[in-house]
């Protein structure tokens, strides 16, 4: 950075004025002889005149009063032309103003001023350049070598020598990396707030953070991760917070390439997650589906940190938005207990095969997920979890949450717990109650002969059009016999999911208004599932 007292060192002029203010910066050299310059300047500027036309004590005080109020660094005064000495005037004014005043005598031509201080400002923004490209080149480093957002936040702090904060788009902190000193964490709130409410307002713009004060030591820039019409509003931003002193321009000019880095380091995690969910989804179709066992399905269930025993999580939400996120917050839920997890989408439904644990800390696990789940959504999912069972009965696992889910849904009510504590928000086994007898026949011949002598006579009866008769008869029973829920499910007038029951009911006997019937039906469709008879795609017809 240049300053007034380093532009003045070794050139023979004398400061009159201002000696307090001689470490202001200097961003350029302008020469002018207005009255009033300022039009054509944009503060920071050292000016050099001669002084023609400020003839009198009253324009000449005007004079250094307009530039001081301009934010000016310094006037230069050429004496030997129109003024043989600088006005008492102007130095009196400038003294008052704490300005820096300089007279230039006749031999010190301002292009010696000049190219001294061109030379001196080119200098530095080529050191600056190359400090920045340098910077670039290891923030790059960085994000190729695949070492983490923790790794990007690291070393902008140590760049700049600043708190750096990474923000998600809803102001939620994904890394934070301190300089020497910490930002107090009421400073990291205000913040967070204050990124929330301009994503409220659609602002995408950069700003300097209010928060605790923090003008000219901070800067928050907004971060767009693709090209969708989503990365329109910030996706993330980038907060650094100087632990003192102002943001100079290399700190300014490397935030700003850090946005980037950022960005591409956000981009490949969203693609490595998209990759890995994908994975999930095909590895926990083939578990369910029963396409794989033995070493094969520990090789497959290995990449997750799965292995020995496992236990599985269903959660179901009901509106399409609290759907959309539920594989989300289910990830980021068992991302904050630590807990290393396959997860995907069945059914509309967000799965998450867990490693094994006894029943109680299994279930008390499952409610924290629950409730950090819910906090996310703004909605409790209804959630079943399975016991612990080993890698060949996975599958079984699953479809055990799955039913306790159902079968409490199916049941109104909560039950309260063994000891009469409050039930609990997640079912499990002990939810099942008397259908947990016919479930846990499995693959037997006794359970496909029962789901067959209900559901056969509607596959058989109908041909293809039996496919859509299963189908209304699941949305009608997992609806809980709710006609406009039904048909919304399946995106049926509930005209034709009347005529649908009606004709399921003529093929079997039975009465679709009869809780009891619909129960038989119920663990029909489970079993069905369960003994491997319904097809893979009935299962996984929702997967992503």
């Amino acid at each position: 950075m240049l300053t007034v007292r380093d532009l003045l060192r070794d050139l023979d002029v004398r400061v009159l004025a201002g000696e307090a203010a001689l470490e202001s910066p200097v961003r350029w050299v302008h020469i002018s002889e207005l009255t009033d310059p300022t039009r054509w300047l944009s503060g920071g500027e050292l000016l050099l005149t001669t002084g023609m036309g400020l003839d009198t004590p009253e324009t000449q005080r005007a004079y250094v009063h307009r530039l001081a109020d301009h934010n000016l660094a310094g006037l230069g005064v050429g004496i030997g032309f129109g003024l043989d000495t600088v006005p008492e005037a102007m130095v009196a004014a400038a003294e008052e103003r704490a300005f820096p005043l300089v007279e230039v005598p006749y031999d010190v031509p301002f292009i010696a001023v000049t190219e001294k201080a061109f030379t001196r400002l080119v200098n530095e923004q080529y050191a600056v350049l190359q400090r920045s490209i340098a910077a670039q080149e290891r923030l790059q480093r960085i994000v190729l070598s695949e070492r983490g957002l923790d790794a990007v936040a690291q070393a902008i702090a140590n760049l700049v020598g600043a708190t750096a904060l990474v923000f998600d788009g809803r102001g939620e902190l994904l890394a934070r990396h301190p300089f020497r000193r910490a930002i107090p964490e009421e400073v990291v709130e205000e913040i967070a707030a204050d990124l929330r409410e301009r994503t409220r307002r659609g602002d995408a713009r950069g700003f300097v953070p209010a928060a605790g004060e923090l003008t000219a030591q901070a800067l928050a820039l907004p971060i767009a991760v693709g090209d969708t019409p989503q990365a329109r509003l910030p996706q993330a931003w980038l907060v650094a917070v100087k632990d003192g002193g102002g943001l100079t321009e290399f700190d300014r000019l490397v935030l700003h390439q850090a946005v980037t880095a950022i960005a591409l380091e956000l981009l490949r995690r969203r693609v490595a997650d998209t990759t890995e969910r994908r994975l999930a989804g095909d590895v926990l179709a083939e578990v369910v589906s029963g396409e794989v066992e033995g070493p094969e399905l520990a090789r497959r269930l290995e990449p997750f940190g799965l292995g020995g025993r496992l236990s599985a999580l269903v959660l179901r939400a009901e509106g399409r938005k609290q759907r959309e996120g539920l594989e989300e917050a289910l990830v980021e839920a068992l991302r904050d207990e630590a807990v290393s997890a396959l997860v995907a989408v069945a059914d509309e439904s967000a799965v998450a095969l867990m490693p094994g644990y006894l029943d109680e800390e299994l279930f008390e696990l499952a409610e924290r997920v629950h409730r950090r789940v819910t906090k996310a959504l703004g909605e409790a999912p209804a959630a079943g979890v399975g016991r612990a069972v080993a890698l060949a009965q996975a599958r079984e696992g699953y479809h055990e949450a799955r039913c306790a889910l159902e079968a409490r849904a199916l049941g109104g009510a909560l039950s309260p717990n063994d000891n009469g504590s409050a039930p609990r928000a997640v079912a499990t086994y002990r939810d099942l109650g008397s259908f947990q007898l016919l479930l846990s026949l499995q693959d037997s011949d006794a359970l496909r002969l029962f789901c067959e002598s209900l559901l056969g006579p509607i596959e058989q009866g109908e041909g293809h059009y039996g496919g859509e008769l299963m189908r209304s008869l699941e949305a009608f029973i997992e609806a809980n016999g709710q006609w406009e829920a039904a048909a919304r499910k399946l995106y049926c007038h509930r005209h034709t999911l009347r005529y649908r029951i009606r004709k399921v009911e003529e093929l079997t006997g039975r009465d679709l208004g009869s809780a009891r019937d619909r129960i038989e039906f119920w663990l029909a469709l489970r079993g069905r599932d369960i003994a491997g008879a319904g097809s893979r795609a009935g299962v996984f017809g929702a997967r992503r």
